[in-house]
């Protein structure tokens, strides 16, 4: 290198020891702040290796301008909820209705961990037994289904003490039907509760399975299951949860079990 490039060279190195090259970020300023948050900031290298001010506040994840140490120094923290309560009980009798249950949040999410799941469910529900303990199934003409999702919970637990046991007698059964028809408002139920409604669909087969905690004492069989009825008399069944979604199917057959996808699989409340 020749003697002329001395001075360069020297002011080469005098830059470059100008540069900044401090890692000031969110631990130095000891910073982690929720949400969108200008004040929340520090200076010192960016994730994208720009140097300046870099922030340390939630948003930075999505404005790609967060300090190079935000994630070690302000770790994701997912939402985390406790167990369900057991299902509440039904409030009425004889009468379509929900049931409750609730869960509580435990760590709220924090530097854009995954948000909260919902906190709350709702089922369809009926007793079919009034308080005075009169059976009051035979006053309810239409089918009150719900989706076969709930089925779960009442595997688990017997909510009225004669659906403790199940006799040989009151075992489950299935039965086929084909919709007629349907009102427009089972396809635009968008609650979480009643979302299952949308796959309710005129011509399409249905499985509806009967228990026991919806069986008449005395027949055990389901309200509105179509009995004897043949494949050409139009029965109605109702959504509960929304009254407003109702239709008309007939009876295809009656199975031990369940063919339908689950999606199309529904039960008797």
């Amino acid at each position: 290198m020749g003697a002329g490039a001395g001075p360069a060279v020297l002011g080469l190195v005098a830059l470059l020891a100008l540069w900044p090259c401090a890692k000031a970020g969110c631990a130095e300023e000891g910073r982690c702040c929720p949400g969108r948050d200008p004040t929340c900031a520090s200076t010192g290298w960016r994730l994208s290796r720009a140097y300046g001010t870099c922030f340390c506040d939630a948003a930075c994840k999505r404005t790609g301008d967060c300090c190079y140490d935000y994630a070690q120094a302000c770790p994701a923290l997912p939402c985390i909820v406790g167990e369900w309560t057991p299902w509440s009980g039904c409030p009425e009798q004889c009468k379509p209705n929900f049931r409750m249950r609730t869960r509580v949040i435990q760590q709220e999410p924090k530097n854009g961990g995954d948000p909260c799941p919902p906190l709350e469910e709702k089922a369809g529900c009926m007793e079919y037994t009034n308080y005075q303990g009169q059976d009051c199934a035979n006053e309810h003409v239409p089918a009150f289904i719900t989706t076969s999702e709930y089925n779960k919970e009442r595997q688990k637990q017997a909510v009225h003490p004669r659906w403790s046991s199940v006799t040989e007698d009151s075992r489950s059964y299935c039965v086929e039907f084909r919709t007629e028809t349907l009102s427009p408002r089972c396809s635009v139920e968008n609650r979480p509760y009643a979302r299952w409604m949308q796959y309710l669909r005129e011509g399409y087969t249905v499985c509806v399975t009967c228990q026991s905690p919806a069986m008449h004492t005395g027949t055990h069989r389901c309200s509105g299951d179509g009995g004897h009825a043949d494949g050409n008399k139009v029965l109605q069944w109702q959504a509960v949860g929304n009254p407003l979604c109702h239709g008309t199917w007939k009876k295809v057959q009656q199975m031990e079990e369940c063919s339908c996808p689950l999606v199309h699989s529904f039960i008797f409340t």
